[in-house]
């Protein structure tokens, strides 16, 4: 059976797979990264210093002082970590004396290669300790106005 057009043609004619998606850009605005973000709920910067505890790869127990740089009710950017952590890993984080339990998402090294960096997830049934802060956090926004209370305004 013959193909119905050569491989030669698709090589000339058509463009690789990352040339064939276009970005429309106007003349107002500059071109607009794509982003990878599927987080669900906003992040708050923050530099929160917390205590953890858990069991690291080596099933020793650890307790220690860490920082969240980036939280959210659900979920926080750990750092300053001395114990060894894998994705999975379940740990205690007490903030304001208010604790809950943490699923390690990923672990990388920090930019000074001494200590590790952990994104962690809330585990469901356990509340958000640093829920009040978000809570303060929201109320220092302005209130948002929405598109027919702004047409009353006017």
């Amino acid at each position: 059976m013959k193909p119905l057009m050569p491989l030669s043609f698709f090589k000339r004619h058509v463009p690789p797979l990352h040339l064939a998606v276009t970005t429309i850009r106007s003349k107002n605005r500059p071109m607009e990264k794509p982003t990878n973000d599927r987080r669900r709920e906003p992040r708050v910067e923050a530099n929160l210093v917390l205590t953890i505890w858990g069991v690291d790869t080596r099933g020793d127990r650890f307790l220690q002082e860490a920082r969240a740089r980036n939280i959210s009710l659900s979920g926080a950017l750990l750092s300053g970590l001395d114990a060894e952590l894998r994705s999975g890993d379940v740990i205690g984080i007490l903030y304001a004396g208010k604790k809950a339990r943490y699923r390690i998402v990923w672990v990388r090294e920090s930019e000074n290669g001494h200590k590790v960096q952990a994104a962690v997830h809330r585990i469901a049934p356990d509340e958000c300790p640093w829920q009040d802060l978000l809570d303060e956090e929201q109320s220092d926004d302005p209130p948002a106005i929405s598109a027919s209370a702004a047409r009353v305004r006017r």
